[in-house]
């Protein structure tokens, strides 16, 4: 598999996920079907075949979580010397040309973007656009609604 780039509170991020999984979700699960388990008959307990669905979802999760873990190459953004570029990592303030509306992103490996928490994907449109320019210049890209053009206003390395 190839390798993918995540900041380092990214990869916090999953190592913690991880940890709660192995140490608090996974033993509650075992304990569930232990319980159900007590009921009798398990062709017909519901709560059997629903804690064996969470516990088949929780090591799925795991081995999905270390996976990518083993696969990603942890960039440390704040040791990043982008000279003004907008480069992975980058946190990119930027102001939209058609409405003079104001916004931040991160940019950040695809497993850890969070639209909502202003970490936007490596591989989005909008990043793709930002790559390799500096402040003052205007990055345009396709959404869904058309062209949209955005001028970068501060490039940062946090």
């Amino acid at each position: 598999m190839k390798k993918f780039p995540l900041t380092i509170r990214g990869a916090e991020k999953m190592r913690e996920e991880i940890r709660a999984l192995k140490s608090e979700a996974r033993p509650r699960v075992i304990q569930a079907i232990a319980e159900a388990r007590g009921h009798g008959d398990l062709k017909e307990n519901a709560e059997y075949h629903a804690a064996k669905e969470e516990q088949g979802f929780i090591e799925g999760r795991i081995r999905e979580l270390e996976m990518q873990l083993s696969n990603a190459e942890v960039i440390d953004v704040a040791r990043l010397a982008g000279n003004g570029k907008v480069l992975f990592g980058a946190t990119v303030s930027l102001l939209d040309e058609a409405d003079g509306k104001a916004s931040r992103y991160q940019i950040v490996g695809e497993y850890e973007a969070d639209m909502k928490q202003g970490l936007i994907s490596i591989t989005s449109p909008l990043a793709r656009a930002l790559i390799g320019k500096v402040e003052g210049d205007v990055a345009s890209f396709t959404v869904p609604g058309g062209e949209k053009s955005m001028e970068i206003v501060r490039v940062e390395y946090l």
